[in-house]
């Protein structure tokens, strides 16, 4: 029992993990995108605002997934070894989830007072 056990919760984390480098990937190349069709407005900082929040956004969701394949790993009997390994881990992820989310919240209320105040200045 343990052994099916073990090997779906492997399948578990093999499908996160891939769910993660896919959304990497995937942001990696929509980011560049982005950046080649905005290279004449570069300059603008909303641009580049709106580029890098939704990178960062990806960053955060992969990091999740990550994390949980992490967690499917070390699931069923782990070792003293491998909860040490995933507490360092799960740390990391979690201290970088914390910084980007804050900086996407603080970029994100930028963004949006810089788009109210164009309106504004439209009207």
């Amino acid at each position: 029992m343990e052994a099916s056990v073990k090997e779906f919760a492997e399948l578990v984390a093999l499908f996160c993990v891939t769910i993660s480098v896919f959304l990497l990937a995937g942001g990696a190349v929509f980011a560049f995108g982005r950046l080649v069709w905005n290279w004449r407005s570069f300059a603008d900082l909303d641009v580049r605002r709106r580029i890098w929040l939704h990178f960062a956004g990806v960053i955060v969701l992969a990091l999740e997934f990550a994390l949980a394949a992490d967690i499917a790993e070390t699931a069923v009997a782990p070792t003293w070894d491998d909860i040490g390994r995933l507490a360092a881990i799960a740390g990391i992820r979690t201290f970088l989830n914390l910084f980007l989310e804050r900086d996407m919240e603080v970029l994100g209320e930028a963004h949006r007072a810089s788009r109210k105040k164009k309106a504004v200045a439209a009207h």
